[in-house]
């Protein structure tokens, strides 16, 4: 795989109920700027979307955000962004954010972080792309899903190759030296349609 360039953040329009998720935003953010990563991620100036964003600009970094219109107002578009691209629609959105990045991470967030990560790593497991994708688990906030996720793969509806292509880790830096070196393993051999 080519460097990683540019990450793809998905994360909450809130700031969550603890301090700490803001907090590990901006660690987040420190660690895509020493490493010279462009931040992608959904175009808004407020909660735990706000703070990653805020923090890279503040550090010297770039920063791109991909809104669509209809959310523009409602999740305050950014208004300091190095490029902010609008969107007709959501699918334009996650469509136009993929392409954009070379890697993705989640942070904490609600049922849009959730889905966008779903999706992506989905098109992962269908050979869509062949970028990294990962969570990262701040204050043990993913734990249940990850939980869940596990018994998934062991009442085998997802295979272990599809669960081993969502990466976990508690530290940002850990995690984008783990993108760092990164290769998609091939997905035509072990891909069916009995476990999707």
């Amino acid at each position: 795989m080519a460097a990683i360039r540019s990450i793809c953040v998905y994360c909450g329009s809130s700031p969550g109920r603890s301090e700490i998720y803001v907090a590990a935003a901006r660690q987040l953010a420190a660690a895509l700027v020493e490493r010279n990563v462009r931040l992608v991620y959904g175009g808004a100036g407020i909660g735990v979307m706000g703070a990653v964003a805020d923090r890279v600009l503040e550090l010297g970094g770039q920063v791109v955000g991909v809104i669509p219109q209809a959310l523009a107002t409602k999740e305050v578009a950014h208004p300091g962004l190095t490029e902010l691209h609008v969107t007709a629609s959501m699918h334009e959105r996650k469509m136009r954010m993929a392409e954009l990045a070379d890697g993705f991470i989640a942070l904490p967030g609600g049922i849009g972080t959730l889905e966008e990560l779903f999706e992506i790593w989905t098109w992962a497991q269908l050979g869509f792309h062949a970028k990294p994708c990962g969570v990262l688990n701040i204050a043990g906030y993913y734990d249940a899903l990850i939980r869940f996720l596990d018994h998934v793969a062991a009442e085998q509806f997802v295979k272990p190759q599809t669960r081993a292509l969502l990466m976990v880790d508690t530290d940002p830096a850990a995690l984008l030296e783990r993108y760092a070196g990164y290769r998609a393993p091939a997905v035509a051999h072990w891909l069916d349609r009995s476990q999707t």
